[in-house]
């Protein structure tokens, strides 16, 4: 009975890391994608303070493309995941912009800006717990 209980929860461990992979590849495909198709977006949150804000934008699109593609690669999983999660970091300057100076967007509810800095969090440990090495999940050894 008790090894039976164990592979349930392994198999479950298994889907679980997968599903978090694939939201963590979606999220920074579709927004990495998203910095060349409406980089005026981004460039509207990027703090004015910080110099070279258009080649900032792009070259973040660029870092969260090569993150989600080295996601396929099993060696460089681990490596992609501290990558993607340096990148989240480094964009909080824009997350907390937004909300420090919500007037620039009314088209997005403060609360909804404040909540986004919450997930950003939850993105961080989504994005570790995902592209980390697991005993239990041989398929992504």
């Amino acid at each position: 009975m008790k090894a039976s209980k164990t592979s349930f929860f392994a198999a479950a461990l298994v889907r679980g890391k997968t599903a978090a992979l694939a939201f963590v590849f979606l999220w920074f495909s579709v927004g990495g994608i998203a910095h060349f198709v409406a980089p005026e977006y981004f460039l509207k949150i990027v703090p004015p303070s910080l110099p070279l804000r258009l080649e900032a934008v792009y070259i973040s699109g660029v870092f969260e493309l090569l993150g989600a593609s080295a996601l396929w690669s099993v060696r460089l999983r681990r490596w992609a995941g501290y990558g993607l999660a340096a990148l989240t970091l480094a964009v909080t300057p824009a997350n907390v912009y937004m909300w420090k100076h919500h007037e620039l967007f009314p088209a997005i509810p403060q609360a909804l800006l404040g909540w986004r800095l919450v997930f950003q969090v939850v993105l961080l440990a989504i994005i570790l717990w995902a592209t980390r090495p697991a005993k239990l999940d041989n398929r992504f050894r």
